[in-house]
Parts: C-alpha cells; structure tokens; sequence
C-alpha cells in the first residue's frame, strides 16, 4: 500500500484526499512522539490481551496482533523501522506497519479506544518513568552530599547572609541544607508519581466506550494503581506533565544555586574549592584559566527548564474541555526538560564527589567580618543578663573598636571590652573565636558539628529505608 493511500485511510473515508505538505509538516509529531513507541507498543498489548479476555475480540486476533507488535518493537529498536511523517505520530507509525505485517487482524486492535487515550496512556508512562529515574539520580546525588558532608562536618567556613560574612558554620552543615532541598525535590518526585498514577486506558475519545471492556484490568498490567475516572479529564488532562516540569524547575533552580557558589566559591578570590579537571575546561588565550565550565553551564540550563515549563502552561491555558490538537505540544517540552535535568544532576553528582576544599582559605574567610559578634551579644544576654537589644548596643561598639583597632573582636582586651560594658569577663573569650562559636550552635539542626553528624546519621537512614522499599515494593 503507498503511504498516500495509507494515509488516507488512517484519516477515514470522511476525506477524499490526504493533507498537503503545509498541512502534514505542522500536523506530524513523529520526529519526537517516536520517543514513545515502547510505552505505545506496551498499551497496545494490554489493551489487546484485555480485548481477548472480555471476548471483544477473538484470541487467535489476539495472538496475530501480540506477534506483530513484538515484531515491530524489535524493528524499532533494531534501527530498521521505517517511520513516516505521512503517518503523523507513534500511533499510526505502529498501525500501519502492523497491518502490513499481519492483516486485517490489525484493524480489531484499535476497538474501543482513540488516539485520545492512547496518546495520555503512552505520555504518562513515559512520565511515570522518567519520575522514577529522577528519583533514582537524586538518590545518587543526595549519597554524595552526604558523604562529603560528613568529611567536612567540622570544616569551619564563613555562612552568609546577603552574601556578606554573618556568623561562622561548618562547611558540612552548609551541605545539608542542599541535602534538605534535593529531598524535597525527591518527595515531590514520589508525590507526583502518586498523582499520575491513574491508568487513561478505556476513556477512548472523550465519553468512554460502549464495549464491555475490563479498565481495571489493563491498569494493573501497565502497573498503574487504578483507572482514571472522568472519561473527559482524562484525555484532557496534562497535569502530570507540567508537575514534572515544576518539579524540574524547582530542583534545577536547587542545582543552579550551589552552582552559583561552586563558581564564586572557586574564584581566585575566595579559593573555597578547586574542581578537577573533569569539570573545568581552560582558556583558548589565557593558560592560567581554569574555568568552571559544568557549574556555569547547569546555571544557564535551569533557564531552559524553567522556559520548557512556561511553555507548557500557556499552552494549556485556554483550552476548552476536552481534547485539543495543541496538546500536541506537550511532549517536546518535557523531552527536553528531562534530559536536561538528567545531565545537571549527573555533572554535580560529580562535581560534589571530587571537589578539593580548601579548609584554611574557608576558615581564615570564617573569621573575617567579625562574624562572631552574634556570640558577644548572646553571651551578654546569657551571662550578663542585659536584654538582647542592649547586649546589640554594646556589640555594635565593639564592633567598631575593632574597626577602628582593625584588629578581630577576640584580639581587643579585657581592659577595652569592659570599658563598653562592665558586666563583660574573661571567659567571653571563650566565645569569639570561630571554632568555639560553631561549636555552640547545637540547637536542633544548628551547625555545631555534633548536630551536623547527628542530621547525616538521619538523612542515611532514611535513604536506607526508601531504597529497602523501592526494593520490596
């Protein structure tokens, strides 16, 4: 059969000719939609073997059309598939082959369902699953956080607000609250596979079918935990789609961050960390360059998430219920959005596992600012009784004591501390220096490094225990 006719018959006897190329370039989808050809194939036989079952259709057709689908995914996989834009999408590109391999057997296999439901069962499973590997490489990532934060739970370095020096905290603690947010990341992961996980299957256009099939049926072979249950949300729904974009973009905007500091933290300037070769390149002029390139790069590529989200909501945002063709321009979006996540969690995965830290530039960089003025002030308040807005008062003008000494608080004597305030005694001395002052801080979740090992201890149990149910499950 030539494609003309194919086509023809794919669109139905209602036209009498085939679109023109205008036509086919802006209604194809298969240069990208081919992506999903396994997930199609996997519906096609669940929605086949339920046909059988349910007597829609005869087994012998069953077992014709479960041979040519096998057939056509070890073609497709073979590199030896045939696809054509004439043919539209996935969908059609598998029909038409499966008619040629077996006949008219083919045509029973699209009873009772419509590209409709076909297209929303095949674009969640290959969500469902792109979820499940996200999950998987933030696992990866959250490991390595951890392992280095526990190398560093006592390497003191500088915390900043307003990227100004503010108080002293370890380098390990400063890790954890990248592990706090990639957890977050990964609960929303598991939250929106829980969301989707509601087989199309059956919902066929818009209003369902009048053949006895068996929903319940297909959904548990596709590994979904039940049906959806509004024929017309489900073949309009996108949701999962833009959630995992949102949950893309916000964990990018996670790994955009840290880049950010991995590329000041490297600068000659601050010398915090040094990033291997691996994920530094030089310059084409300049042979003392040694740019962090990976870092910058996953920066810029939150954007490109961040835009393939934006996309997708506008395209979403005007359209009547239930199917319309500018659903079409889901796929390209989340595609794009995945494997650019996949390769920024991939490059910080490795960029954490050998950064090289630079413990005394961090300490010496502690100590800067006078950042243990917030330990003067809280020791006033504990140990002299002054209320905490006085106790700020009498900092402020140790501060500039300093300042103008410009020396750090801990090198003023007792005789000029006094001198501010009374009440002030030898043993302040035991709070302004940065190593006594991070190890004070063993409030709940505080950054002495007693607190921080005691968080890491957590958070791998934690992941021992998601990884013990991910494998009973």
């Amino acid at each position: 059969m030539s494609e003309d006719k194919a086509s023809n018959r794919m669109w139905g006897g209602r036209f009498a000719s085939g679109p023109d190329a205008v036509m086919e370039a802006i209604n194809a989808s298969i240069d990208f939609d081919r992506k999903l050809y396994a997930q199609d194939i996997r519906g096609s036989l669940a929605h086949a073997a339920m046909l059988a079952e349910t007597g829609i259709i005869s087994t012998e057709d069953e077992q014709k059309i479960a041979h040519g689908l096998n057939t056509i995914l070890s073609e497709i996989e073979a590199g030896t598939f045939e696809f054509s834009a004439r043919l539209e999408d996935i969908h059609m590109n598998v029909e038409a082959r499966l008619a040629e391999l077996i006949g008219p057997a083919a045509g029973r296999l699209h009873t009772a369902r419509s590209r409709n439901d076909q297209v929303a069962l095949d674009f969640r499973l290959w969500v469902k699953e792109e979820l499940e590997r996200t999950d998987q490489a933030l696992s990866r990532l959250l490991g390595a956080f951890l392992a280095r934060a526990e190398e560093h739970a006592a390497t003191i370095m500088p915390g900043f607000t307003h990227l100004q020096t503010a108080q002293p905290v370890t380098f390990g603690h400063h890790l954890m609250a990248y592990v706090e947010m990639l957890g977050r990341d990964r609960s929303r992961v598991r939250d929106a596979i829980e969301r989707l996980d509601e087989c199309p299957l059956g919902a066929a256009a818009l209003a369902g079918t009048g053949f006895a099939i068996d929903r319940h049926m297909t959904a548990e072979a596709l590994g979904f935990r039940e049906p959806t249950r509004n024929s017309i949300d489900t073949v309009s729904d996108r949701d999962f789609a833009l959630e995992f974009l949102s949950v893309a973009a916000i964990c990018a905007t996670h790994l955009s961050r840290l880049a950010e500091e991995i590329v000041i933290w490297s600068t000659p300037q601050f010398g915090f960390v040094r990033l291997s070769d691996a994920f530094s390149t030089g310059s084409s002029i300049m042979p003392q360059k040694k740019n962090p390139d990976a870092a910058e790069l996953i920066r810029a590529k939150t954007g490109r998430i961040n835009g393939d989200l934006i996309g997708l909501l506008t395209v979403m945002k005007g359209l009547p219920l239930a199917y319309s063709k500018d659903m079409q321009e889901d796929k390209e979006n989340v595609f794009d959005a995945a494997e650019t996540l996949d390769l920024m969690l991939a490059a910080m995965t490795g960029m954490i596992g050998d950064l090289e830290v630079n413990r005394q530039a961090m300490k010496k960089a502690a100590g800067s600012g006078y950042s243990t003025a917030t330990d003067l002030a809280d020791w006033l308040v504990r140990e002299a009784g002054l209320p905490f807005r006085d106790a700020h008062h009498a900092t402020g003008r140790a501060v500039a004591l300093a300042e103008e000494k410009k020396c750090a608080l801990e090198k003023l004597s007792l005789e000029e501390l006094q001198a501010i305030n009374p009440a002030i005694t030898d043993d302040v001395f035991s709070v302004l220096s940065v190593s006594n002052s991070v190890r004070s801080r063993t409030s709940y979740g505080g950054t002495a490094p007693a607190e921080v090992r005691r968080q890491i201890r957590n958070w791998k149990k934690r992941l021992k225990r998601d990884a013990s149910a991910a494998k009973s499950g």
